[in-house]
């Protein structure tokens, strides 16, 4: 129910904040681990939650292997009640893990302050009176949190600080997370109907969500050229740029094949390419 392969890809996003932060000549520290250890605790804890809030609407759809659940609590025959108290564990030891590093003086405070935001906000996206997902925001949230808040922890986790720059050279990646989910959500918008979780995909037309997607994309590639060299390094805005064809393969695609790989493989692709060339 954690979802490792995506539990993995936040971990990618946080390595990308790090190498974007990280001074020359400066190797990433006993915090920088103590940070991303949390982090996977986090975003174990709000996948899990997302599964159990989630529980109708994923025995409605089709799962798959981006969307639709894991299946896991259905499949194991597990309790609500257990996954629920799985996911309040998972999220205190995350807590308890950055506390700890920001104590012994190795994490910074804007760190643990991102890394709270994030919590609350992964939780907040499924649970909750306003359930973000439930109420057409879900998507937005989503890439702001994980596209924009994710990489910029990284940079405060490694720097100590994080600056408009610093988030402003992550939001093309975020426009892309934001597309990527459009067309993870398109596939269960039937479901989502049915039980009430009014997603964007499941309030839009067709016509509207690929008009949508194909403003992300666009958004996105042309603020690569308007923020290089500067605070973009060129070299990092050019390796965006092998995300571009996979991103064009999914708007041809969406809402036609009810399949988001395409735009997964661009999320992945461009994040990669932009953590090494950082790293570089």
């Amino acid at each position: 129910m954690s979802r490792p392969d995506q539990v993995l890809l936040t971990v990618v996003v946080f390595g990308a904040g790090v190498a974007a932060g990280r001074a020359p000549g400066v190797r990433p520290d006993l915090g920088v681990a103590l940070a991303g250890a949390a982090l996977v605790l986090v975003a174990a804890s709000v996948h899990v939650a997302n599964e159990y809030a989630d529980a109708d609407t994923d025995a409605r759809t089709r799962r798959t292997p981006f969307s639709g659940g894991s299946g896991a609590m259905a499949g194991l025959d597990v309790s609500r009640t257990t996954v629920l108290v799985a996911a309040l564990v998972s999220a205190a030891s995350g807590v308890l893990v950055a506390a700890g590093a920001l104590l012994a003086g190795v994490l910074p405070p804007l760190a643990l302050l991102l890394l709270g935001v994030g919590l609350g906000g992964g939780w907040l996206y499924s649970i909750g009176p306003f359930a973000f997902s439930r109420h057409g925001w879900g998507e937005v949230v989503n890439a702001v949190l994980g596209g924009l808040l994710l990489p910029v922890y990284g940079v405060a986790a490694v720097a100590g600080q994080a600056s408009a720059a610093d988030v402003a050279v992550f939001v093309p990646f975020a426009l892309v997370v934001f597309v990527n989910l459009l067309e993870t959500q398109w596939p269960d918008r039937v479901a989502d109907r049915a039980v009430g979780k009014h997603t964007l995909t499941s309030r839009l037309s067709a016509p509207a969500v690929r008009r949508l997607a194909a403003a992300g994309v666009t958004v996105a590639f042309t603020l690569l050229v308007v923020l290089a060299p500067d605070p973009l390094p060129a070299r990092v805005a050019v390796a965006s740029f092998l995300a571009l064809p996979l991103s064009v393969w999914g708007l041809v695609r969406l809402t036609r094949v009810p399949d988001p790989l395409p735009a997964v493989l661009a999320m992945i692709t461009m994040i990669v390419a932009q953590g090494i060339a950082w790293a570089s």
